[in-house]
C-alpha cells in the first residue's frame, strides 16, 4: 500500500477491528456464556471510548507508521505510556508517583533516547512522527475511560463494543477503496488478516481485565516491553532493519526500570499494611 494512499489502510484497519469486535461477542456468548447485551445508558460511553481507542488510535498509528521506519515507530508507540502514568498521579488518589514509577519512567525514556539518537535520527513531521505522538494521546485517553467503564460492565464486553465501534470510523474512512476495488487479497493477505484480528481480540480483552484489577499507572509501567520488542521484531523481519546494541541496551533499562516498579510498589503495600494492621 503507496504511504499516501489513507483509504486503502482505513479500510483494512477498518476490517481487522470489526472482525476483532466479532471475536470477541462470540467467545463472551459462546464460551463464556455471558450475555452481550448492555444498558442503552451505555452505548455513548462505549461508543466515545470506540472512537478514541480504536478509531482516532488507529487512524494516526497506521498512517504514522506509513511514514516513518518499523523501528521508530514502535519506539514512539510508547508515548501514551508516559502520559498514562504521568496523568494517573492526578486522576486517582491511589495511583501517585512514587520513586519506582519515576525510575521506571526515567529507565523507559532512557531506553527510548538511546534508541532514537543512535540509531534513526532526530527527524520529526507532523504527518509521521506527529501522528504517533497524537496516537499515544489518544491511547492514553481510551485507557481511562476504559477503567472506568471496567467498574460497571465486564472488561471483554467493554472490548467487544469498543472494537466494533470504533472500527466503523475507519471503515468509513476505507469506502473509496472499498469501491474502487483497488486491494488484491491474496492467501498471505487473509492469514495475516485473520491473525491480527486475533491478536486485536485478544490483547484488549487481556489489558482492560488488567485495568479493572490494577492501578493504572502501575501496569502501563509493562508496556515499555512493546517499543523495545517492537523494534526487535523489526530488526528480525523487516528488510533494512539492524539490532543493535543501543537496542539491547535500551531492553537493559527497560527491565530495570519494571523491576524498579515492582520493588517500590511491593515496600508501599508493605508499608501500608503496618500502618494499617487488619484487626
Amino acid at each position: 500500500i503507496a504511504t499516501s494512499d489513507v483509504s486503502a489502510r482505513m479500510l483494512i484497519a477498518g476490517a481487522r477491528f470489526l472482525l476483532a469486535g466479532l471475536m470477541v461477542f462470540a467467545v463472551q456468548r459462546l464460551f463464556l456464556g455471558n450475555p452481550v447485551k448492555i444498558q442503552r445508558k451505555n452505548l455513548m460511553p462505549l461508543l466515545m471510548l470506540g472512537l478514541a481507542q480504536t478509531g482516532l488510535q488507529y487512524y494516526f498509528f497506521y498512517n504514522g507508521v506509513a511514514a516513518v521506519s518499523g523501528i521508530k515507530s514502535a519506539i514512539l508507540n510508547s508515548v501514551g505510556n508516559f502520559l498514562v502514568v504521568i496523568l494517573a498521579h492526578f486522576i486517582y488518589t491511589n495511583d501517585r508517583l512514587n520513586f519506582g514509577k519515576v525510575l521506571g519512567l526515567i529507565a523507559g525514556l532512557a531506553g527510548i533516547v538511546l534508541v532514537n539518537g543512535t540509531t534513526i535520527g532526530w527527524v520529526f513531521s507532523l504527518r509521521g512522527e506527529g501522528f504517533l505522538v497524537l496516537a499515544g494521546l489518544t491511547s492514553a485517553i481510551g485507557t481511562f475511560w476504559a477503567k472506568s467503564l471496567s467498574k460497571t460492565l465486564s472488561p471483554v464486553t467493554v472490548n467487544a463494543y469498543q472494537l466494533t465501534f470504533g472500527s466503523l470510523l475507519l471503515l468509513v474512512l476505507g469506502i473509496p477503496t472499498l469501491l474502487a476495488g483497488r486491494l488484491t487479497l491474496t492467501p498471505l493477505f487473509w492469514a495475516l488478516f485473520i491473525y491480527s484480528a486475533f491478536l486485536s481480540a485478544a490483547a484488549f480483552s487481556i489489558w482492560y481485565t488488567l485495568l479493572k484489577y490494577n492501578k493504572a499507572g502501575e501496569v502501563t509501567i509493562y508496556r515499555f516491553v512493546i517499543p523495545i520488542s517492537g523494534a526487535i521484531l523489526s530488526a528480525i523481519l523487516l528488510p533494512d532493519e539492524r539490532l543493535t546494541i543501543s537496542i539491547l541496551a535500551a531492553l537493559i533499562l527497560v527491565a530495570v526500570g519494571i523491576s524498579a516498579v515492582n520493588y517500590w510498589q511491593q515496600s508501599d503495600a508493605e508499608e501500608d499494611a503496618q500502618k494499617h494492621p487488619i484487626s
